[in-house]
């Protein structure tokens, strides 16, 4: 864990919980691409890197999520690097009580408040357009997050942040988190038309081939949408649907599976609504969801 593989001729990636890249962009100086789940993580990383001899210039967040800056800030102050992403996610970054307000749709409470939902925030971050190292192209990925993105290397390597996740944590976890349904698949559509010579994922080990992953992940989306229609088909509160999707999985619940799962369904409802597939209506001052009949 945290070893350092090669992945192109300027393009690296560190092994660990979320794949970290690493791109040299010239002489000492490389880019990080991500930079783990946390403090520990951060210094695991920068040690692999100047045991190298390279100097970390840059970090670009793919997206906000804790799991990809937690490291942040803890590198940056060790190095002076500049940190960049989109600009919502350098929001993200900065403040991270985003992430766990918006997954829990309030003040999230003390449980709620960790750092497996709330990295420690990141001191000062910049914008992508105007500094992102020469070799790296962006590649939107919309649909994890709320503006995710991935790089293309010009050595043929490609970032692929949270665009697809494993078949091992499909099968374990089936509901994977994601912000927006439809913006998912249509990076999965984009996804299978998208060319390089090495793909890595930040939760799959690289793949020279995509599109069976590809598959395996709109498969599994078009499945719980399907799911969530065949629950509503009476009736129910949004807590009685994710008490169903629950039990139909196998999960437990606890409180961060609760806002992180909870947050997902209501993305997916969002979905479906949006496509005419299920309604939302309000009965005795309780908010019910249903499949829309023909």
């Amino acid at each position: 864990m945290y070893e350092l593989i090669q992945a192109g001729e300027k393009s690296w990636y560190i092994k660990s919980p979320t794949n970290v890249g690493v791109y040299r962009i010239g002489g000492e100086e490389v880019c990080l691409i991500d930079s783990g789940n946390d403090k520990e993580a951060g210094r695991k990383i920068l040690k692999a890197v100047t045991a190298m001899g390279w100097k970390i210039s840059s970090i670009v967040n793919t997206h906000a999520n804790a799991d990809h800056i937690g490291g942040n800030q803890f590198i940056q102050s060790r190095t002076g690097c500049r940190v960049m992403s989109s600009d919502v996610e350098n929001a993200f970054a900065r403040h991270t009580m985003l992430e766990s307000s918006m997954l829990y749709g309030g003040r999230p409470y003390a449980k709620l408040r960790n750092k497996f939902l709330m990295a420690k925030a990141t001191d000062e971050t910049c914008g992508i357009e105007e500094n992102l190292p020469q070799g790296l192209e962006i590649i939107k990925l919309p649909g994890h997050y709320l503006d995710m993105i991935g790089l293309m290397a010009d050595d043929g390597v490609c970032f692929l942040a949270d665009s697809l996740f494993s078949a091992e944590i499909i099968k374990k976890y089936h509901i994977v988190f994601l912000y927006d349904a439809a913006k998912f698949l249509e990076t999965l559509d984009m996804l299978e038309r998208l060319e390089a010579k090495i793909f890595i994922p930040s939760h799959n080990e690289p793949l020279e081939d995509i599109k069976e992953l590809i598959a395996v992940n709109r498969a599994k989306i078009l499945e719980i949408a399907a799911l969530l229609e065949d629950i509503a088909r009476e009736p129910k509160s949004f807590e009685r649907i994710l008490k169903e999707l629950f039990d139909h999985y196998g999960l437990t619940m606890d409180d961060n599976q609760y806002v992180l799962v909870g947050s997902t369904v209501k993305s997916y409802l969002s979905y479906l609504y949006d496509a005419g597939k299920l309604k939302a209506e309000f009965s005795d001052n309780e908010m019910l969801w249903s499949a829309v009949t023909e």
